[in-house]
């Protein structure tokens, strides 16, 4: 049976959404862990910064390639089993870390789990695609972005007292074991959306061709605006308990509380977006206003928060203003997906949002490294912190206003589609299963 125009929400979606949170929750745990044992690992294994900066990009090395691959097998793979298999690889990959290892095991494993967890946003929100119509999408992809942030927020404490308490070596094995926990849940509870394509809309489907899906002002306006979104993202990964620690004097434990800050200021700044942006475009606001200005606009007042970090001194302020100014920069995570699967062809959806994911990604094999060159070279490790985070600064600036200028106009579902309707709004674009 062919649905509306604007089909309702099926029954079990927040249910969905709320497995997709938990799945970004354990997928940022594992992301944070390295820079949170940073101080330690360095010392066990006896690290300087330039190494230290390689291991926080060693994750980004098969990240955006392996992003890729999978976009395209979710085209015609069910993303249950897909994310199934993904969370499989995260938890499996933690073990080894438990025992006694070299730089090198550990190097490796991190790539292991990096091409495990490259996909993961972007599956996870085509997923999401599946149970909520266009209009009903901003919101649901917020909570899936806040996975991120309570990722850090609840795992740091925890995996920061086991560091403290134990060693570092037993926080990757809780964290395996953790990952196995959902693997579980989602066996049981995973489902498959029923707002998929039936062959015979997909027959009907007008394929566009990758080149102008890939060039179109929308997908490289997201592309540069959250490429300096997650330059400021990684940064906080790998060096922000290590600026605590090493650069402001802090203990570890003192930093484990301090490490929590930007992701609460950033999930406050994600749910506030996709409300914000859901609200506008039920009000009849164009996409350019409720989500590309929206998205792209905090970018650049964040970076100009950070280039005053040099100028306050060390300590309370300095963390405030890194807080808020890289905690601005969520807000662009949450409309950049909804946006592109607006003229994006459901039968390409998949493998197009990954590959926006994969590009904005790279910025998590640079970032880390230049931190740790920038460190390393300076004649005061606290200076070379506050280079560090100056260069991120004006990544911002510049990546906030080449999105708001890509983004304005905003005429892709015209030009790419003739209507100015998302393409699973038109009749006979999704149908239930």
């Amino acid at each position: 049976m062919t649905m509306q125009s604007t089909p309702e929400t099926p029954k079990g979606a927040w249910k969905i959404t709320f497995l997709l949170f938990l799945f970004m929750l354990v997928n940022f745990a594992d992301k944070i862990v390295v820079g949170l044992a940073g101080v330690p690992i360095m010392t066990e294994m006896k690290l300087e910064p330039e190494q230290f900066g390689l291991l926080g990009s060693s994750f980004f090395f098969l990240f955006s390639i392996a992003a890729i691959v999978v976009g395209f097998i979710v085209n015609s793979v069910p993303t249950r089993w897909v994310l199934l298999v993904l969370a499989l690889v995260w938890a499996l990959a933690q073990f080894p870390m438990v025992g006694s290892i070299g730089f090198t095991t550990l190097l490796i494993c991190r790539i292991i789990l990096g091409a495990g967890e490259g996909p993961a946003a972007s599956v996870a929100a085509h997923a999401i695609f599946k149970w909520f119509p266009d209009e009903k999408r901003t919101l649901p992809i917020a909570i899936l972005s806040q996975g991120s942030a309570f990722g850090v927020i609840l795992a740091v404490p925890a995996l920061n007292w086991v560091i403290v308490n134990y060693n570092w070596h037993y926080a990757f094995g809780a964290l395996g074991a953790v990952g196995l926990m959902w693997v579980v849940a989602w066996m049981i509870l995973g489902q498959e959306g029923p707002l998929v394509q039936t062959a015979a809309s997909a027959a009907d489907e007008r394929r566009i061709p990758y080149a102008q899906l890939l060039t179109s002002r929308t997908f490289v306006g997201c592309v540069v605006a959250t490429f300096g979104a997650y330059w400021a993202l990684s940064l906080g990964l790998t060096w922000f308990t290590p600026f605590i620690v090493k650069g402001l004097g802090f203990s570890q434990q003192q930093a484990g509380f301090i490490s929590i800050l930007p992701w609460v200021f950033g999930a406050v700044t994600v749910i506030l977006t996709g409300w914000i942006s859901q609200l506008m475009l039920a009000r009849g606001f164009t996409t350019r206003g409720a989500r590309g200005v929206l998205g792209a606009a905090p970018l650049v007042v964040g970076g100009c928060i950070l280039a005053t970090l040099p100028h306050v001194a060390p300590g309370g302020w300095m963390i405030a203003l890194l807080v808020v100014g890289s905690g601005l920069c969520g807000s662009i995570y949450v409309v950049c997906a909804p946006m592109i699967g607006e003229f994006t062809p459901i039968s390409q959806r998949g493998a197009v949002i990954s590959i926006y994911g994969a590009l904005y990604t790279l910025a998590g094999v640079l970032a880390p490294t230049v931190m740790g060159s920038v460190i390393q070279r300076a004649g005061d490790t606290l200076a070379g912190y506050m280079t560090g985070f100056t260069i991120n600064a004006v990544i911002l600036v510049v990546s906030g206003l080449l999105g708001l200028a890509l983004l304005w106009p905003n005429t892709e579902r015209v030009r790419l589609t003739g209507t100015t309707q998302p393409v699973d709004a038109l009749k006979g674009a999704v149908s239930p299963t």
